[in-house]
């Protein structure tokens, strides 16, 4: 049957003579694993694809739907958590592959005459492909990708004299939205995929025209080799064995959920993404107007470089050992990008908030300083455009719950001297005639808002009763439905929490005129407040973060302030802290409700057939010598 099928189509089509022309390749030195470089990359390609297209399936390119529907595919789709796990890892093991091979190439000097086409769509491959991980990261439009979007387009944004114009484009106007996302997702699933697709075909093309460059040796090159079966059969060894490594990262090494793009949340600090941050950490050797040398500068000559190298090296000698020079500024560029893209994800970004932040337990100086600030805040105008308490205008963000937003006061200094540095596009005037003492002033003021009603003695520290809600029934905040990251929970929880309820909620702090005399632990947490349930635990908490909380006793000291209802914090950082809440307490807010089959047997599974498909094939396929 398959025989009349093919047959019928060799007719029509020249099926066979393209796979002849395929395979029937003859390799000087023989065969080789340094060759599979390049099919594990048609092959990581070819995952990326048809995982890429199973996730549109769910993915909803919104700013208001796009977390979640990933989230909806992890969690609760059968086999979503592997998905999305192998389009994340794949994408990563894209670039490492890519400089695997062109590393492979420069060795062999496989770039020389009469390859340089081959040479240039392959420098053309690498920087598509660095477009796509950049275009790729905005998608999930969570924490890590928005602001390593945020960050990127703001590099873009420096290129001299269209530098603006670059950026407004790729954002579709000066602030990441939804017009940045849409055009972020058209590029990545559309545009970016085809040119990918087009320099392929021509890489491919020029690769065969004239064949494999084989060993520097020329004794070595005596021996001639089959692309099929002998490179074929390596090349399906080390595309499995890829497989495998990949489903273990997924496994072991997840993707982390990094909560949803929240502009507001002054906590995160922003990094590029891990292949970008080479470029991250030059940056900070170029200050101010020397920022333009590491943003454009030296990635220009880098790429220019790579364009130029086969025609500035014309010499036939290909052996590394006497290609020294070429050798030495190789393996110091690649030391250079391994120790800059190491310094970038081990130091902190600038301007990262400082801890200087004002103790919620004011002394009397402190208190004075409050007092005269809300004197200056009402003189300068302010309240035309804030409002705080329900007074003032609406212009402006409410301020209500400005002290419990984990602002620190160089922010807050920053915002009132140079509003325009945090957002270039801020109506809010520049107040540079007040002196460093009326500023500080400010800031004690603001920091003292806790966002509700009345203000209640509590000991050490001043909290907040909420505002009454009779009448009606609390019910969980949108952050209940949010899947947010724990590590950026406990900074919150910091920064918020820990004062009243001790590090890790693991403390019992005293609680005058309560009933049990203390505030209740959250490690381990009330069992009536517990569930192996994440979404059902987060209900149960978000309860208590949005809409506060008074415990019992005649006249407890410490009250739970009302952290949603007086939007103290955003939905996206409550949803940080029931996600840390829950792992002091054993539950990862992120479980995969419907695997399919756990992660671990299916690793297993995997590499069970590996084993013996691949048993089998060594005897079947065995390289002939």
């Amino acid at each position: 049957m398959l025989n009349r099928l093919g047959t019928w189509i060799n007719k029509r089509w020249p099926l066979s003579e393209l796979i002849s022309s395929g395979l029937e390749e003859e390799i000087p030195g023989g065969s080789s694993y340094a060759y599979v470089f390049g099919s594990l990359l048609l092959f990581t390609f070819f995952l990326q694809a048809v995982t890429g297209v199973w996730q549109l399936f769910y993915y909803v390119p919104s700013v208001h739907y796009a977390y979640d529907s990933l989230n909806y595919l992890r969690t609760e789709i059968p086999f979503g958590w592997l998905i999305h796990g192998l389009h994340h890892w794949g994408a990563n093991a894209m670039i490492i592959l890519l400089l695997c091979h062109a590393l492979r190439v420069f060795i062999w000097g496989a770039y020389k005459l009469p390859r340089e086409l081959t040479w240039l769509t392959g420098v053309g491959l690498f920087l598509v492909t660095l477009a796509l991980s950049f275009t790729g990261s905005p998608l999930p439009w969570d924490e890590q990708g928005f602001w390593a979007t945020e960050v990127g387009t703001s590099i873009a944004g420096t290129v001299p004299f269209a530098g603006n114009l670059i950026k407004q484009l790729m954002r579709g106007g000066q602030e990441m939205g939804q017009l940045a996302l849409s055009r972020m997702f058209i590029l990545h699933v559309a545009l970016l995929p085809v040119g990918l697709l087009t320099l392929v075909g021509i890489h491919l093309v020029a690769l065969r025209r004239f064949g494999s460059t084989g060993p520097w040796d020329e004794a070595k090159r005596l021996r001639i080799g089959r692309f099929w079966p002998d490179q074929v059969f390596k090349d399906m060894v080390a595309c499995a064995l890829l497989l495998v490594v990949l489903i273990a990262l997924v496994v072991f090494f997840p993707p982390a959920f990094t909560g949803p793009a929240d502009p507001q949340d002054t906590t995160y600090l922003p990094k590029p993404e891990w292949n970008f941050l080479f470029l991250y950490e030059i940056l900070k050797f170029f200050p101010g107007k020397l920022a333009v040398i590491g943003t454009v500068g030296i990635p220009s000559v880098g790429i220019l470089a790579l364009v130029l190298l086969p025609f500035l090296d014309k010499k036939s000698e290909r052996a590394p050992g006497k290609r020294r020079l070429a050798m030495s500024l190789a393996g110091l560029v690649l030391l250079g990008l391994i120790g800059l893209t190491l310094a970038g994800h081990y130091s902190n970004p600038v301007g990262e908030p400082v801890t200087d932040t004002l103790p919620l337990s004011a002394p009397a100086e402190q208190t004075a300083n409050a007092g005269l600030g809300k004197a200056l805040f009402l003189s300068q105008g302010c309240a035309a455009c804030h409002t705080v308490d329900g007074s003032g205008g609406r212009m402006g963000p409410d301020l209500s719950g400005e002290g419990v937003k984990g602002r620190t006061p160089e922010w807050l200094r920053t915002q009132i001297r140079n509003p325009k540095e945090h957002d270039p596009q801020s109506l809010m005037p520049a107040y540079t005639s007040l002196s460093d003492q009326q500023v500080d002033q400010l800031v004690a003021y603001l920091l003292s808002l806790t966002g509700g009603s009345q203000a209640v003695s509590a000991g050490p520290v001043t909290l907040t009763m909420p505002e009454s809600t009779s009448g009606t029934l609390p019910v969980p905040g949108k952050a209940a439905f949010i899947i947010g990251n724990a590590e950026h929970g406990a900074v919150l929880f910091a920064r918020n929490c820990a004062s009243c309820h001790g590090p890790a909620g693991a403390v019992k702090v005293p609680n005058p005129g309560s009933t049990d005399g203390f505030v209740p632990v959250l490690q381990p947490i009330d069992r009536k407040l517990y569930n192996e349930s994440p979404q059902l635990f987060a209900s149960a908490i978000d309860l208590i973060i949005q809409h506060g909380s008074r415990p019992d006793g005649p006249q407890p000291a410490l009250i739970m302030p009302a952290f949603g209802a007086t939007r103290a914090l955003t939905q996206a950082e409550i949803a940080h802290l029931e996600a840390y809440i829950l792992e002091l307490n054993g539950v990862q807010r992120g479980k995969i409700m419907r695997p399919g089959m756990q992660p671990v047997t299916f690793l297993l599974a995997v590499s069970g057939l590996f084993l013996v498909l691949a048993g089998f094939a060594f005897y079947r396929l065995k390289p002939r010598h």
